[in-house]
């Protein structure tokens, strides 16, 4: 299964009608309406915030594409069938659309819709989707090098870093990470 590198933002005009698309590599379907939540909050002022977004999340498939309210079918049917002939899953497609005065038919719609996300896609890169899980790590001082070197390894992610008595980390690893984590002596990791 292929998913995407990392977030990308992108932006083309098309006859006066600016296009930001925005992609974003995700592991729930609520991820994905947290991340169209924020790029509506960033361009309340846009003419439309079109979105898709196809993730599979504990062997459940969720698909979803919103025109918001662009003719029907013009946005997010598109922009859908760009993700699947790019054979891309866990990711969110946002295209923000900044009306120009000139109308571009259902036709240049569909093909500017579908330009967004597939330059999206390619600015984010496609690559092999490794599901990652949070956990908690709490280890002493002296293994920071070593923990950091592991997930540095792995190109996983230290989602937040606590210094006190001992040093926790709260991090999104994948399996492999995890295993080779256990293999360290002196180190609690617990999912949550």
């Amino acid at each position: 299964m292929n998913s995407i590198k990392k977030q990308v933002r992108i932006e083309f005009e098309e006859r006066k009608s600016k296009f930001i698309g925005y992609a974003k590599p995700i592991s729930s379907k609520e991820e994905a309406e947290d991340f169209i939540r924020m790029i509506n909050e960033m361009h309340p002022t846009a003419t439309h915030n079109c979105t898709v977004y196809r993730v599979i999340d504990n062997g459940q498939e969720y698909f979803k594409a919103d025109d918001n309210g662009e003719p029907s079918g013009t946005a997010g049917k598109p922009m859908g069938e760009i993700l699947t002939y790019m054979d891309v899953n866990n990711i969110v497609v946002v295209a923000t659309r900044y009306f120009g005065g000139i109308k571009l038919g259902a036709g240049g719609l569909v093909r500017n819709y579908a330009k967004t996300a597939k330059l999206a896609v390619q600015e984010a890169g496609i690559i092999e989707f490794i599901e990652r899980k949070n956990y908690l790590l709490d280890f002493s001082y002296e293994r920071i090098g070593d923990v950091d070197s592991i997930i540095l390894e792995n190109e996983d992610e230290v989602i937040e870093k606590d210094y006190n008595e001992k040093v926790t980390y709260r991090v999104s690893i994948s399996e492999k990470t995890c295993e080779n984590l256990k293999e360290m002596k002196g180190l609690l990791i617990i999912e949550i």
